[in-house]
């Protein structure tokens, strides 16, 4: 697939197939999240590949009740956590560079390639922040220099995601406000 059109037609899928993911295509998609920039060449992020039903299920359980995604996490075959260590993306020395942490800018990144990628592979995904990610540490034993950030499904999607995009010209501002 042309990345133009997979970056196009990517959607949030919230309906799985029961079907496998084969281990090639999760190892390309984690591959193309690490090929991602980052603060420094840092490469902050780890992530966790849970096949596991019953991992998944309590993994499902740390979203709220309202949350629209948490069918899916139980539903999709894979379940990609994705973590970063601590204080190492937009630090220099073991300070802060200009008072930030990159380190969530970077997963964003990293994240964004994953769900190209898996689009490419006619997979689908959908971007989950609201969980207690407390929690999810603790049900994944994740290190404590490690900070959990967003969780995606991967699986063949069920059905198509009909959502629509604002015009471009809704964003576009020429050279000031």
């Amino acid at each position: 697939m042309d990345i133009f059109e997979a970056i196009k037609e990517r959607r949030s899928i919230r309906k799985y197939e029961s079907r496998d993911v084969e281990e090639e295509k999760v190892r390309k998609v984690i591959d193309s999240a690490i090929t991602a920039p980052s603060w420094a060449n840092t490469q902050c992020w780890r992530f966790v590949i849970v096949r596991d039903d019953e991992i998944k299920e309590k993994l499902s359980e740390t979203l709220s009740d309202s949350n629209p995604a948490t069918d899916a996490m139980t539903q999709a075959p894979v379940l990609i956590v994705g973590c970063v260590e601590e204080g190492l993306s937009g630090f220099s020395g073991g300070e802060p560079f200009d008072g930030k942490d990159w380190s969530m800018f970077d997963m964003g990144l990293a994240v964004q390639n994953l769900m190209l990628a898996a689009k490419g592979l006619d997979l689908g995904t959908v971007p989950i922040g609201a969980f207690d990610k407390d929690k999810v540490g603790e049900i994944l034993d994740v290190p404590k220099d490690l900070d959990v950030v967003v969780m995606t499904p991967l699986g063949y999607p069920a059905e198509d995601s009909n959502s629509s995009r604002k015009d471009l010209e809704q964003f576009m501002v020429r050279d000031k406000f």
